[in-house]
């Protein structure tokens, strides 16, 4: 009876990624009016709502630190899947969609997820904690994943233009799952400590305390959270035509479809994060922020690699110049801000500002 009542109390996290299911499968493929176009939209934020839900409901149920993996490798798996999809249909228009998406990726989460978690952490203990040796190590493995990837082929001179030669594109990507795939050893086998709420953090009573869901409902939300995360993806690129028409309308460059598409994505992570940090957990928060930096770009390229094996037309991933500042800045401030195991609100307000510059960059260049 308990459970039916949980479940009754849960309706609309089953209800929501269904609806958004079909309506996805109503509107694929058609154009939309503005109308239409509102109403989706509706189903999008309903369908990032109740992802975390269920991502939250799975983390509960694994444990951590394979908990903050579940969102972080759910997300970026479908993003893949969506720039593929874009560059396949888009053809030489897309030529930098990967690069500009995955670099609004990394600034989103290292930056704004990032620097939320601190402010969010900071207003509700006055000092926000957390591992240094953990999160030393993932914004590392970010800062050498986007150099290698974004930056490195605006250098390069095997290929003109910011692209990569074939056999670089096989390194990048290689490189690329070499160190994901050892980052992700690490954090849940070798050293998962160092990515747990240090002690002496007072995560809530009811968080420690709250029985994990049964193997049943945790199977349920692990399916719902993917049929969820289909829905933001889907009902994002169904909305990008009209995000396309206007981007154009109002005059900013088509660098900002990639920034808006990947606000869409990453919706669920951000909103897991906060929550996650208002309970005191700003190790998770920080977590999910990076983890989400290193799948974006330790996933998509490889794929992209593979991928170009049948898509025309060149794959621009160098960064310009003013690209290249900001990620260097956001690694060095991230590093200090890391180093010291513990952060106020100077140093969310920091990556909150690095933040909206990259955004006010990206439609103002």
């Amino acid at each position: 009876m308990g459970a039916m009542v949980g479940f009754g109390k849960r309706y609309w996290a089953v209800i929501l990624p269904l609806a958004a299911a079909l309506v996805l499968t109503v509107t694929w493929g058609r154009e939309l009016n503005s109308t239409v176009a509102v109403l989706v939209g509706v189903w999008l934020i309903g369908a990032v709502l109740s992802s975390v839900h269920h991502a939250e409901t799975v983390a509960h149920r694994v444990g951590e630190p394979f908990g903050s993996l579940i969102l972080a490798v759910a997300v970026t798996i479908i993003e893949v899947g969506l720039i593929v999809t874009l560059m396949v249909s888009s053809g030489e228009k897309a030529a930098s969609l990967a690069r500009d998406t995955v670099f609004a990726a990394v600034m989103i989460t290292c930056n704004g997820i990032f620097g939320l978690s601190l402010l969010v952490g900071a207003l509700r203990r006055r000092v926000a904690v957390f591992n240094a040796e953990g999160t030393g190590g993932a914004l590392a493995t970010v800062a050498t994943l986007a150099t290698l990837s974004l930056v490195l082929p605006t250098f390069t001179t095997s290929e003109p233009g910011p692209v990569f030669s074939a056999s670089q594109l096989i390194f990048a990507a290689v490189a690329s799952l070499v160190l994901y795939g050892v980052f992700v050893m690490v954090q849940t086998v070798r050293h998962p400590d160092d990515f747990l709420p240090v002690e002496g953090s007072s995560a809530s009573a009811e968080d420690e305390h709250e029985e994990p869901p049964t193997r049943r409902e945790s199977l349920r939300s692990l399916g719902l959270l993917l049929v969820a995360l289909i829905g933001v993806v889907g009902l994002a690129k169904v909305e990008s035509p009209n995000i396309e028409y206007g981007i154009a309308a109002v005059g900013l460059p088509p660098s900002a479809v990639g920034v808006v598409i990947a606000m869409l994505v990453l919706l669920p992570e951000t909103i897991a994060a906060v929550r996650t940090a208002r309970r005191d957990r700003v190790q998770i928060s920080l977590n999910l922020a990076l983890g989400s930096a290193m799948a974006s770009i330790g996933l998509t390229i490889p794929a992209i690699a593979l991928a170009s094996i049948w898509i025309s037309g060149p794959l621009m991933l160098g960064l310009g110049a003013t690209q290249m500042v900001l990620l260097a800045l956001t690694v060095v401030v991230g590093a200090l801000t890391v180093v010291p195991g513990r952060a106020t609100l100077l140093q969310g307000c920091v990556h909150l500002v690095l933040f909206s510059a990259f955004v006010f960059l990206a439609v103002s260049p």
